[in-house]
C-alpha cells in the first residue's frame, strides 16, 4: 500500500488539520467539556490555546490596561464627525476625572486604615507601660 494515494481523497474525512479552523467559541465548548469529561485533558486543551495563540484577544483585554485608540473613520458627514470626535474627547476627559476620583477614594481610605492602625497600635503601647512585666 502506498501513502501517496491518501493525498488525492477528498477532505471530508476528519482530520488534525480542521481542527485549527475551528471558531474560538467552538474551541472554548471543547475545553469546557473536557473539563467536565477528565480535568488532565481540560488543562491539555486549555494549554494548547493559551501557546497556540487561538486566545491572542485574551492577552490584549482591557483589564491588562492596554487600551487600544483606534482613530475613527469618517462617516463622510463632517458634523456627524465633529460631534463623534467632540463626544469622544469629552467622554475620555469623564473617565479621566472619575479614575482619578476614585484614586482619591482608595488614598483616603488606606490613609484612615492607616491611621486607625497607628492609633490602636499607640494605644496598645499605652496601656503596656503602666502593666508591670513579668
Amino acid at each position: 500500500m502506498s501513502y501517496a494515494s491518501d493525498t488525492g481523497k477528498p477532505a471530508d474525512r476528519f482530520s488534525l488539520e480542521r481542527l485549527d479552523d475551528l471558531p474560538k467559541g467552538a474551541w472554548i465548548a471543547i475545553m469546557v467539556v473536557t473539563f467536565i469529561v477528565a480535568w488532565p485533558l481540560g488543562l491539555v486543551v486549555l494549554g494548547y490555546l493559551l501557546w497556540s495563540g487561538k486566545m491572542q484577544s485574551w492577552k490584549h483585554s482591557y483589564r491588562c490596561g492596554r487600551r487600544r485608540h483606534h482613530r475613527a473613520r469618517s462617516t463622510g458627514n463632517t458634523a456627524f464627525d465633529d460631534y463623534r470626535a467632540e463626544t469622544l474627547k469629552r467622554l475620555e476627559e469623564e473617565q479621566q476625572a472619575f479614575e482619578s476620583f476614585v484614586e482619591q477614594l482608595r488614598r483616603a481610605k488606606d490613609q484612615e486604615e492607616f491611621d486607625r492602625f497607628m492609633a490602636s497600635r499607640s494605644n496598645n503601647d499605652g496601656a503596656g507601660e503602666g502593666a508591670p512585666h513579668a
